[in-house]
C-alpha cells in the first residue's frame, strides 16, 4: 500500500498549527479501509469498527434516508428509481421513474436524488427530470411541493435539510440538465441554495458553481455547503442570521489538490458537530474547526451518507452499492427523523 500523508488537505482556518501531525494509520476492516489521522478519531470510530456492504447491483446510489419502519430509502440517480433496503440487505423498489418520465440517454443524472423526513411521516424528494421537490405520502403517492423560483423552473434540486424552526434549505445545481449550464432548458442564471419558510422562497447563496451537500451545525449557528466541481472541490461555512439568511462565507476545507477520485457531495453532521462527508476515495471526517480527523475508504467512491438504525450507524451510498459502519457517536437528529 502506498504511504499515506498525514494531512492531505490544508486546514483553512485561522490559527492552523504547522506542527507535524501524527503518522496516519490505515487499517483494513471489512470491505474497506479506515484511515486514522488524529487521536480524536478513535472516540468516533471504534477500533473494532467494520465497513460492511449491505446491498449492491445498482447504478448510482444517493440520498440515503432512514425510515421509522427500520428500512433505508435511497435513490438511484441514473437508474431513475427509489428503493428501500433492510439492514439484512433485502431490497424493494418503491418509486419507479422516481425522477420523472424521461427519454434521456442511459447514464444521465435524471433520476431522484436526496430525501428528507417531513411532517406526519411524509418524505420530501428531489427530482432531477421534473426539476422540483415533491412530497411522498405513506402510500407512496406523490404531490408537487416546490417547483419554481420567481416563475422560473429549478435546474435540478439536489440535497435538502430542515432547520429546527421548520425552514427548508436546498441546493440546485444543474446536474440533471443534459448540458448542465449550457442546456437551453436552463431557466435560472445561477446555481443556488434556497430557503423555503412560511410559504416564501428566497435564494440565500448564488455564488457557488456547483452547490451540493448542505447541513447545519448542532447549534444552527453555522451553515455548511460544499461545491462539487473538479476544479473547486471545497466546503464553505456561513453564519446563520436571525431571519434565516446566511452571510460571511468562509472556506472550511479544500481537497482540490487531491489525486484520488471523488468530490465533496452529500454529507451529515454528528451530535458533536463533526462533519462526515463524501470526498476523494471515501467519507472524510472533519472536526468542527476543519481538522481532517480520518477517512472511511469504501470500495467504491461515495456520493452521500446518512444516519440509521439507532442513530449511530452511518449508511453510505457509493456508486453501485450501499455500505454501513457502526460508530461510537450519534448523528445530529434531523427535525422530523425517527430512529429505532
Amino acid at each position: 500500500m502506498k504511504a499515506l500523508h498525514a494531512l492531505s488537505i490544508c486546514v483553512l482556518l485561522a490559527g492552523c498549527s504547522t506542527a507535524p501531525a501524527p503518522a496516519p494509520v490505515a487499517e483494513s476492516h471489512g470491505v474497506g479501509t479506515i484511515v486514522r489521522l488524529d487521536p480524536a478519531f478513535d472516540a468516533l470510530v471504534p477500533k473494532d469498527a467494520v465497513i460492511e456492504k449491505v446491498a449492491g447491483g445498482f447504478e448510482f446510489t444517493e440520498g440515503p434516508l432512514w425510515r421509522p419502519d427500520g428500512q433505508l430509502w435511497f435513490s438511484d440517480v441514473t437508474g431513475n428509481v427509489v428503493r428501500s433496503v433492510t439492514p439484512a440487505g433485502q431490497v424493494t423498489i418503491l418509486i419507479p421513474k422516481g425522477g420523472g418520465e424521461t427519454n434521456a440517454p442511459a447514464g444521465s443524472f435524471i433520476g431522484p436524488n436526496a430525501m428528507v423526513a417531513d411532517k406526519d411521516g411524509y418524505v420530501l424528494l428531489c427530482q432531477h427530470t421534473n426539476r422540483r421537490i415533491v412530497r411522498v405520502a405513506k402510500d407512496l403517492t406523490i404531490t408537487p411541493y416546490i417547483e419554481k423560483f420567481e416563475g422560473k423552473r429549478f435546474n435540478s434540486p439536489n440535497d435538502l435539510v430542515y432547520k429546527s424552526d421548520g425552514a427548508l434549505y436546498f441546493t440546485d445545481p444543474p446536474y440533471g440538465l443534459l448540458k448542465q449550464d449550457d442546456d437551453p432548458a436552463k431557466e435560472l442564471k445561477f446555481n443556488g441554495v434556497f430557503r423555503y419558510a412560511g410559504g416564501k422562497l428566497t435564494a440565500v447563496i448564488k455564488d457557488l458553481n456547483r452547490p451540493n451537500g448542505l447541513a447545519f451545525s448542532p447549534d444552527e449557528k453555522t451553515f455548511y455547503v460544499d461545491n462539487s466541481e473538479e476544479k473547486k472541490r471545497i466546503w464553505m461555512k456561513y453564519d446563520v442570521q436571525a431571519d434565516g439568511s446566511v452571510s460571511n462565507g468562509k472556506l472550511f476545507a479544500d481537497v482540490t489538490a487531491e489525486k484520488e477520485e471523488g468530490l465533496p457531495d452529500g454529507f451529515k453532521v454528528d451530535s458533536q458537530g463533526n462533519i462526515w462527508s463524501s470526498g476523494p476515495a471515501g467519507i472524510w471526517v472533519f472536526s468542527p474547526d476543519g481538522k481532517h480527523l480520518g477517512t472511511l475508504k469504501t470500495p467504491e467512491i461515495p456520493a452521500n451518507c446518512g444516519w440509521g438504525d439507532d442513530g449511530k450507524t452511518l449508511y453510505i451510498t457509493a456508486r453501485t452499492s450501499i455500505y454501513r459502519i457502526k460508530l461510537a457517536v450519534a448523528g445530529e437528529k434531523p427535525l422530523y427523523q425517527v430512529y429505532q
